[in-house]
């Protein structure tokens, strides 16, 4: 075993009951910043009493409140027995399979690298806020909820990790289910020995990307500084040394990119576009259609930097051909010019930061990965939707080889991993917490 690269543990997973629920379906959420408010949460909240989504985003008036309620319904459900604790550590196989996506990667324990060494490469810049509020909950619950979504890259053949991962899919799963989204989740554990030495062995020579989650592995730093450390009870052990991840080769099962959208709920369509109309920062074209899969299709189709926005109007307006000036002054000069020319670059420095001079704060922008939510959304609040195109995984792997980090929330790795599944303690002895 090597000291380097990925270094995946075993936990003892905390998982639903099946007998306690009304089926796994109906307790399973989508990872916490992709839930639309509110109606998405009513939705999920109602569809069973033990729905994970109590866990991972508690309503209450302050984060206080919130954070101690989570503490509070977890301490239940596991009394209660409708979370119950996995006799053995294990790795976890999981899949996911919808028509012709298929998803399989590795749920564990991850060893928290310091960032220098590179063996987990973000690519995005975190919000201090979210990064709070996730520290706030995780430190309250002593647990990992959900698990963050990283890819590494294999030579794609069956050997090793992967070789393991499909040994566990031809034997009889922990469980199977079919969530909403048409997709079908099942889970199987690796607890034989010498399988996990064999993963031990591929992974600890990788390096991974973050593909989803870098909020939720900027807390796991951040607790692990405040809960951890050789002066520590458990010392290089303690559990808050490692972080719940879901591992995926994307040479063997190769991840979608999708965009994130914004949604500016103080900024009314019509303002935004008579201010870039006064400015003359960017050319403005009405389309025609009023369909969004046709307005995406024309913003694929255009040349260089461009977004669409709409509103409350029903409509679709087309923004490309910043005004050179315009990028000169408000884009970074000192970064490289593949950051300099990115979508999310030139909407957070020239048009939300130059032009709009609307705040980067979770009231002034909503992040969504839906681009009919992102519609909804700007029409009921009165605001403008900024509607994005993904980003190559070629290009965020290579900026992120360089240390450069894209705007925030520039990309939406997929398929996520279902939350509720599996469940990660810190309230354990072990390394992975399940020792």
């Amino acid at each position: 075993m090597t000291a380097d690269g990925l270094r995946l543990s075993p936990f003892r997973g905390l998982r639903y009951a099946p007998g306690r629920v009304s089926s796994l379906a109906a307790v399973t959420s989508p990872p916490y910043d992709v839930v639309v408010r509110p109606d998405g949460l009513r939705h999920l909240e109602t569809a069973d009493p033990y729905n994970i989504v109590r866990l991972i985003l508690p309503q209450a008036a302050d984060p206080d409140t919130r954070h101690r309620q989570a503490a509070e319904t977890l301490s239940r459900w596991r009394a209660e027995g409708v979370l119950a604790t996995d006799p053995e550590p294990a790795l976890y196989v999981y899949e996911q399979r919808k028509g012709d996506v298929l998803q399989r990667g590795l749920i564990g324990a991850l060893r928290l690298s310091p960032p220098e060494e590179g063996v987990v490469l973000p690519h995005e810049e975190v919000i201090a806020e979210v990064v709070e509020d996730r520290a706030a909950l995780m430190r309250a619950t002593a647990a990992h909820p959900e698990p963050l979504l990283l890819s590494y890259r294999s030579r794609g053949t069956a050997t090793g990790a992967t070789a393991v991962i499909e040994r566990a899919t031809r034997r009889t799963p922990l469980l199977s289910t079919a969530t909403e989204d048409g997709f079908a989740h099942r889970l199987w554990a690796v607890t034989d020995e010498a399988e996990i030495a064999e993963i031990d062995r591929d992974l600890s020579r990788r390096q991974a990307l973050i593909a989803d989650g870098h909020h939720r592995w900027a807390t796991y730093l951040r607790l692990r500084a405040e809960e951890s450390g050789a002066s520590a009870p458990d010392g290089p052990n303690s559990p808050w040394n490692y972080g719940l991840v879901l591992l995926v080769d994307t040479a063997r099962y190769p991840l979608q990119v999708q965009a994130i959208h914004r949604v500016l709920p103080r900024l009314p369509l019509a303002q935004a576009l008579k201010t870039v109309e006064e400015q003359d920062a960017f050319r403005v074209r009405r389309l025609e259609t009023t369909a969004t899969a046709a307005a995406l299709a024309a913003l694929d189709r255009t040349p260089g930097t461009a977004f669409l926005l709409s509103g409350g109007d029903g409509g679709f307006h087309l923004l490309d051909r910043p005004e050179p000036g315009l990028l000169a002054r408000t884009v970074d000069r000192d970064r490289p010019e593949e950051w300099r020319q990115l979508d999310a670059t030139v909407l957070h420095s020239t048009l939300l930061d130059g032009v709009w001079h609307v705040p980067d704060r979770p009231s002034h922008i909503s992040y969504l990965h839906e681009a009919e939510a992102a519609l909804a959304q700007a029409a009921r609040l009165g605001g403008t939707a900024v509607l994005m195109r993904p980003v190559r995984e070629e290009t965020v792997r290579a900026l992120a080889e360089r240390g450069i980090t894209m705007p925030r929330k520039s990309t939406s790795f997929g398929p996520k991993p279902a939350t509720g599944l599996v469940l990660r303690t810190l309230d354990e002895d072990g390394a992975g917490s399940g020792a």
